[in-house]
């Protein structure tokens, strides 16, 4: 069986792991990746579709028209000073999508929901998919990751024919996305060389947090696009990154601090452009929950790959090397 699957978002962290996986799927007979900009990087079976989600003008109906099934990935997290210009892509977008969708009877979407969706939660033990997900009101990467959930509810409830996947992964990193991890969560003051030495790593309150590695996210939206699963899975491995785990990759040495003593650096360095990352995103991630993933193992047949200690070296390897690759977002430091 042929299927056809329409992948917005295609030129990104997931969005270029997750065209591999579908490429050498033999049950995937045509892929259209959707991008703002158009990539010189390509793979099999994929057709390049240049499209702004949020214009009014594109008719995204023929966009989606006849697939099987819309994985939706496009996301902007900045200019995370201009929360307007994010909110148009990332919820005018969405909403636009999924209006689509049901209007042409494409009969599985596939949504890129996270972590971030969640309210916040604890530290000590892990969440299934019914933790409520009103997110971190303070942060627009939070708020709108939220939106979109209640959004769903609506879509979910008229139409139940469809079938709605919501993924909630991680933090997802990759040796490809470092350059463009650094350009959005650091900014041009520092460089990729600031990896190689890392003498203290804070021990703060609330800093325990999972990631994963954007091949093994991949693999789960792949299943997902081709399966029979339905509503939403967190994605994440079992490790927990805490101080303790982040020095030991590092070679750092522990300081136990209050959260101010890095929420006031980083909220002076916002205040005066130094770093593109809001002090509001920092506060969301120590809020946020740990993640039980028994579904995506029982339900979807998924299981990580890579341990969260080789995701984040990796990542590290990617920062000092300046790697990337040859699609806009993914533009390696030159």
């Amino acid at each position: 069986m042929n299927r056809h699957i329409v992948v917005t978002g295609a030129t990104g962290n997931v969005g270029t792991s997750l065209l591999r996986e579908l490429s050498s799927e033999s049950l995937v007979g045509s892929i259209v990746g959707v991008a703002r900009r158009c990539p010189k990087w390509t793979v099999d079976k994929v057709t390049w579709r240049t499209v702004d989600l949020a214009d009014d003008t594109t008719d995204l109906d023929a966009l989606v028209a006849g697939a099987d099934a819309v994985v939706h990935l496009a996301w902007m997290i900045q200019p995370a000073r201009d929360p307007v210009i994010t909110w148009r892509t990332n919820v005018v977008g969405s909403l636009r999508l999924f209006d689509a969708a049901v209007r042409t009877g494409v009969p599985a979407l596939v949504h890129a929901s996270s972590v971030g969706a969640y309210s916040p939660g604890p530290k000590d033990r892990a969440v299934t998919e019914d933790w409520p997900t009103h997110g971190w009101p303070a942060a627009s990467y939070t708020r709108e990751k939220s939106y979109l959930e209640r959004v769903l509810d609506t879509v979910e409830r008229d139409n139940p024919a469809m079938r709605i996947v919501r993924m909630r992964p991680a933090f997802l990193f990759q040796r490809e996305s470092a350059s463009e991890q650094r350009r959005l969560f650091a900014g041009p003051f520092v460089r990729g060389s600031f990896a190689r030495f890392v003498p203290v790593i804070p021990d703060l309150p609330g800093l325990r947090l999972q990631a994963l590695h954007t091949y093994d996210a991949a693999r789960a939206y792949r299943l997902a696009a081709l399966g029979d699963i339905r509503g939403p899975v967190n994605l994440a491995t079992e490790q927990v990154l805490d101080a303790h785990v982040l020095a030991k990759i590092l070679g750092a040495r522990i300081v136990k601090l209050p959260m101010s003593a890095v929420r006031v650096p980083l909220a002076i360095a916002w205040r005066l452009h130094a770093t593109p990352a809001s002090p509001d995103l920092f506060d969301a991630a120590l809020r946020l929950p740990l993640m039980d993933t028994t579904r995506a193992h029982t339900e979807l047949g998924w299981r990580p790959e890579h341990s969260a200690t080789a995701t984040v070296s990796e990542l590290l390897a990617g920062l000092r090397e300046g790697a990337g690759m040859a699609t806009p977002p993914l533009t390696p430091d030159r």
